[in-house]
């Protein structure tokens, strides 16, 4: 049976990127993984030492989403390409950070993990459920990696 998440407040909600659980990564504190994430849409370009910062003080991970899909701000060259490394580097370092989320995401064995988004079918299943389902694969990856290995360090 898969495991379905999106909002929040639903079982598995700490999945998602708007789940109020900070990460440290490239020197700062971010204070979920949706904020690191639209923040990294900038980098190298001649606006990130603003929008970043603006990105990372965001009060909830829904304006930082807003500020980071604002099209008035061009994304960096290679976006397309390393989104999805950033990605899964941020919810590793998320896993990690948090072992309760880490005991929770390997109680789920070798079930499917699945972002029950209805609009995103990149990240999650889109509406008709047919989507990519890029961050459930990337929790799966995760999950892989916390089960493989014993010590943190071996993880990265």
């Amino acid at each position: 049976m898969a495991i379905l998440f999106y909002k929040v407040s639903e079982p598995y909600g700490c999945f998602s990127n708007f789940s109020p659980h900070s990460i440290t990564l490239g020197g700062y504190t971010w204070p979920t993984t949706e904020h690191y994430y639209q923040a990294q849409k900038f980098v190298g370009t001649s606006h990130a030492p603003h929008l970043c910062q603006k990105i990372r003080c965001a009060r909830t991970p829904e304006q930082a989403a807003a500020i980071g899909r604002d099209p008035q701000y061009p994304l960096r060259h290679n976006w397309d390409s390393v989104k999805a490394t950033v990605m899964y580097e941020a919810v590793l370092t998320k896993f990690l950070t948090h072992p309760d989320l880490a005991a929770l995401l390997l109680s789920t064995a070798q079930e499917l993990i699945v972002e029950n988004s209805p609009t995103d079918a990149y990240w999650g299943c889109g509406g008709d459920g047919k989507g990519q389902n890029q961050l459930g694969q990337i929790l799966m990856r995760v999950r892989e990696k916390l089960r493989q290995s014993s010590t943190p360090t071996e993880l990265r």
